[in-house]
């Protein structure tokens, strides 16, 4: 490629000096930190593989994982009163809003790496390479929402899902975790395929692939190239949707979540959904200012409706309680969807933007209500992250081996009075259910309640009239649970549960969060007020 040339005051041309380039600084590496503590454990974890013994290393290989995720969040919580800038010549972002990605991120890590040391196991599969994949996936997420250019979102996004994919068919016995394996990488790989091919397409519309600088680029191609930003929109869309798992983008999900590992299933429906729904948000406040948010707004808004009501008809009739969950959250990406929506709605003849929370005094209704979706998202990703690892948690316990290779370890009367048996299992699934369910006073009512909020106020009243009934079909699977646990008695025969001490552990901590979270939600939504902003494109 030949070297860029530079006019100098004089006229005269010159190639630019290596004292011109510019520099990065410490402040540069800021957003890193967290995902470098990941990085960091993972290589610890693998070592201790390598030159300490099987016996010496057993438990404290989660407890480290773990630990490294707590490190890693509370970094992350520091970062959240950064100022927002641009980081790494404005392929990264510096910003609350990634930073907050990173604390649910790493919540969602510390919990499931604490589910992992019991059922590993029971399974005699407890290995430091799978908390080292478990933390190499959540420094994937944690850059994925970091990245500020689509390159850098297509390399993080495969980072995340090659350790994913590890994670999936990590237990050899049996056929149903390498099927379900095979599946999400094939399935995965055509959506990357997909979402590389959309940003090239914007690429060859804008010439950049800065979304800082896209904006502008964006606007000038829709007078001359409008089909090609319109397709390469579109296939950006439909990548990220098989991500999130919104319909018609579902059908690996509930094979997926069935075949993989527990703990894996609980960390894929929390931390990934979560990433991919920050680095789409980042994506296309892009595109939305740069094609006045119109074609965004019609895209989220269907796949909304198509999610919330085909994620919760599809879940009534599952008698599995890992499809059952799985098809859950396809619901729940649904009403994420919704409030992704109520980040579009442009009023006729006004101009898409997406105001910071310093911005609002004197705001329209519109603005305020897009800022309030923005920290409804965020809110509600970290709420159905706490609430949907500790029903999977559960589900960990319940298992066995014996049942998972007949397929009947997750058949809905495993939890027939388990009220009797296990009576805190039973709360902690009970609150779990009433979260996701969206029932007061846990902290799924508060996040439903702040998307479907600011999407009456940007006038979404009929898409939001729909969130409700789907919502309300959905608390009949959910609230059946309650009724299998506490109003069925325990089947003959049953096998008696064992105890593991870390799952338990990570179970009292979702629990607590789901029930303060949703008496007391005050301390979380002001660090969501804080979080709740991204650069103005």
């Amino acid at each position: 490629m030949p070297s860029r040339r530079v006019r100098s005051p004089t006229g005269v041309s010159r190639k630019p000096s290596i004292m011109n380039l510019p520099t990065l600084t410490s402040a540069d590496f800021l957003p890193l930190i967290p995902a470098f503590i990941l990085v960091l454990g993972a290589c610890i974890l693998l070592l201790s593989e390598v030159f300490l013994s099987a016996s010496s290393t057993r438990g404290y290989q989660a407890v480290l994982a773990s630990l490294t995720a707590v490190i890693a969040g509370g970094v992350s919580l520091q970062l959240l009163f950064e100022p927002a800038r641009e980081v790494f010549l404005g392929f990264g972002a510096l910003d609350p809003f990634s930073s907050f990605l990173t604390f649910i991120v790493c919540v969602s890590l510390a919990l499931a790496t604490l589910t992992s040391a019991g059922f590993l196991r029971r399974r005699g599969a407890e290995r430091g390479e799978f908390y080292a994949l478990m933390l190499f996936a959540g420094a994937g997420m944690s850059l994925l929402g970091v990245s500020n250019e689509l390159i850098t979102v297509f390399i993080n996004i495969e980072v995340l899902s090659i350790s994913t994919y590890a994670l999936t068919s990590f237990l050899r016995r049996g056929t149903r975790p390498s099927e379900a394996g095979f599946k999400y990488f094939i399935l995965g790989a055509f959506s990357s395929a997909v979402l590389l091919y959309g940003a090239a397409l914007l690429y060859g519309a804008t010439g950049t692939t800065l979304l800082s600088h896209m904006a502008q680029p964006l606007r000038d191609a829709m007078e001359t190239h409008a089909a090609l930003v319109y397709a390469g929109a579109v296939l950006v869309a439909a990548g990220f949707a098989f991500k999130v798992a919104a319909v018609p983008f579902h059908m690996w999900t509930p094979d997926v979540y069935e075949g993989a590992p527990t703990p894996v299933t609980a960390l894929m429906s929390a931390g990934v959904k979560a990433a991919a729904f920050v680095a789409l948000v980042r994506v296309f406040v892009t595109v939305g200012s740069g094609i006045n948010g119109k074609l965004p707004f019609a895209l989220f808004s269907t796949l909304a409706l198509l999610t919330m009501v085909g994620g919760n008809l599809l879940a009534i009739p599952q008698r599995n309680i890992k499809r059952m969950l799985a098809y859950s959250s396809i619901a729940h990406a649904g009403y994420l969807m919704l409030g992704v929506a109520a980040l579009f709605v442009v009023q006729p003849g006004q101009q898409f933007q997406l105001l910071g929370p310093t911005s609002l005094t004197g705001a329209s209704v519109e603005a305020t209500a897009r800022v309030e979706a923005l920290r409804g998202i965020l809110f509600y990703l970290l709420a159905y992250a706490v609430t949907a690892i500790g029903a999977f948690g559960i589900v960990s316990l319940l298992e066995r081996r014996e049942d998972e290779e007949r397929g009947t370890a997750w058949d809905l009367e495993r939890l027939s009075g388990l009220a009797q048996r296990r009576p805190g299992w039973a709360f902690a699934m009970a609150a779990f259910m009433l979260s996701l369910a969206g029932i007061p006073p846990t902290v799924g009512f508060i996040g439903k309640l702040l998307l479907f909020r600011a999407a009456v106020d940007v006038g979404l009243v009929g898409l939001t009239i729909v969130a409700v009934l789907s919502s309300a079909a959905g608390a009949y699977y959910y609230l059946r649970v309650v009724v299998y646990m506490y109003m069925r008695p325990v089947p003959e025969g049953a096998h008696p549960l064992e105890r593991a001490w870390m799952t338990e552990l990570a179970l009292i901590i979702s629990t607590a969060a789901v029930v303060l979270l949703g008496i007391l939600p005050g301390p979380l939504t002001e660090w969501i007020a804080q979080a709740g902003s991204l650069l103005n494109r």
